[in-house]
């Protein structure tokens, strides 16, 4: 019998490439489980979207801190905002991720929302109110004329500040127009990008008296649930308010022009005004955030809805709106969600040129036209998408004693003005009484 002889380096080699596929096949095997072991563990919270509260979760005034994460396991990013969050991993897969491997590879790395679980859960929509005013709608001035109501997050305490001291002050104004404020919020996504949130809300709470805060977590497509939420608050705490703007607290809302066109509007009628958006088509693109399968709306057209930045709506119409959405099914998009209840009842919508939610455009044939320019903004309801500073100083420019707008003679050359002598504002209120918004501006050369 013949003997093979192999030489003591062959020998070597040979065992450290086994060595190597053994590594190679544990690491492969280890991996998906310790990057599946993370997301579970993170997706267990009490406040998942359109959740309610774990079994053994003990409900008090304010939410327990976020639990302690393992330093050993694989560091993930969580970022909140007022429109949604975002989520950023490099090792951590969702179950989503999974049933689509191949697709998501080709795609951007925006954390893929779970679909499949907001159908299974999308009935749960009773969460307990943590902090509540109870008495913002009485008192010795009654219910209020106008109820404005933001939309907001923990963390945008700024935000929240700038709308408190500028469009968002409460009190008795001209013609004892009495206004009232309410801040929406969830519970933050990430606990930790603010610390002592909870701690913050309280005083917040004690000190301005509008923080209204639910028990959901606090993301975008749970902004629908503020939607449900405060309209139900709005059946029981706060009946009697005429008229109600909502909105966001990045934009500039000229109160004074709203409640100037609503002078003389009946309490007891319907009436919706806002950017209104009409034949709008879901979007499929799945590096969207407002992406939506065909299998949550397969419908190729949403009904008409008003930009969430900010509406104007009657009292009268804000109770059937609660009523309404009782009936139809949570959509995630909170501002497609409202069209939705607004054709339940077969509501009117009306659009107004002056409630600008998608910001201002500037006009091809004025190429040098100073949008912010205070004459522009003192002609308009809402303006969308504005950082701090630029409200604060938006509000303190049309509130200067010697503001004086251009005129065609000003060497700066403004040319915007509006069609007729008529006010933008007297115009408004007469387009309202026949039920149309059509204000229509042009530019001079």
């Amino acid at each position: 019998m013949r003997r093979v002889y192999i030489k003591g380096d062959v020998l070597c080699s040979l065992i450290l490439l086994v060595l190597l596929f053994l590594l190679l096949y544990v690491h492969q095997r280890m991996t998906p489980v310790w990057g599946t072991l993370h997301i579970e563990q993170g997706s267990t919270s009490s406040r998942t979207l359109l959740s309610g509260a774990s079994k053994g979760l003990e409900t008090k005034p304010f939410p327990s801190k976020s639990p302690h994460i393992p330093p050993c396991k694989p560091e993930v990013q969580i970022k909140s905002k007022a429109h949604g969050s975002k989520v950023k991993s490099q090792k951590a897969k969702s179950k989503f991720h999974q049933h689509s491997t191949m697709t998501a590879s080709l795609l951007p790395t925006r954390a893929s929302f779970d679909f499949y679980d907001y159908l299974r859960k999308k009935d749960q929509r009773d969460f307990k109110l943590l902090i509540d005013q109870p008495t913002k709608c009485s008192g010795p001035e009654g219910a209020p004329h106008m109820l404005i109501a933001i939309k907001s997050v923990a963390t945008d305490f700024d935000k929240r500040q700038v709308v408190r001291h500028t469009w968002g002050r409460e009190g008795v104004f001209q013609k004892d127009v009495n206004v009232r404020r309410v801040f929406l919020l969830g519970v933050p996504q990430n606990q930790t990008a603010l610390p002592l949130w909870d701690k913050l809300l309280g005083y917040e709470s004690h000190t301005f008296r509008d923080i209204l805060l639910w028990d959901f977590e606090d993301t975008f497509f749970n902004l629908t649930l503020k939607e449900i939420h405060f309209l139900q608050w709005l059946n029981v705490s706060c009946p009697k308010a005429k008229f109600i703007f909502k909105g966001d607290a990045d934009v500039y809302v000229n109160i004074d022009n709203i409640l100037e066109m609503l002078e003389g509007q009946e309490i007891n009628k319907d009436l919706f005004v806002g950017d209104i958006i009409v034949h709008a088509k879901p979007i499929r693109r799945r590096n969207s955030k407002y992406f939506v399968p065909e299998f949550i709306y397969g419908q190729g057209i949403y009904p008409s809805y008003a930009g969430g930045g900010g509406f104007v709506m009657s009292g009268h119409t804000a109770l059937k709106l609660y009523l309404a959405c009782k009936e139809v099914e949570l959509f995630p998009i909170d501002d497609v969600f409202l069209g939705m209840c607004l054709l339940r009842i077969n509501l009117q919508l009306t659009r107004h040129e002056g409630f600008r939610t998608f910001g201002i455009v500037r006009p091809s044939a004025a190429p040098h036209l100073q949008v912010f320019d205070p004459c522009f903004y003192r002609e308009l309801m809402v303006v969308h998408s504005l950082t701090v500073p630029q409200i604060w100083l938006m509000w303190n420019l049309l509130h200067d004693p010697n503001l004086q707008c251009h005129s065609s003679k000003d060497p700066t050359g403004f040319p915007f003005q509006w069609r007729d002598k008529m006010t933008a504002k007297n115009k408004a209120k007469e387009k309202l009484k026949n039920n149309d918004y059509g204000i229509k501006v042009f530019v001079e050369h």
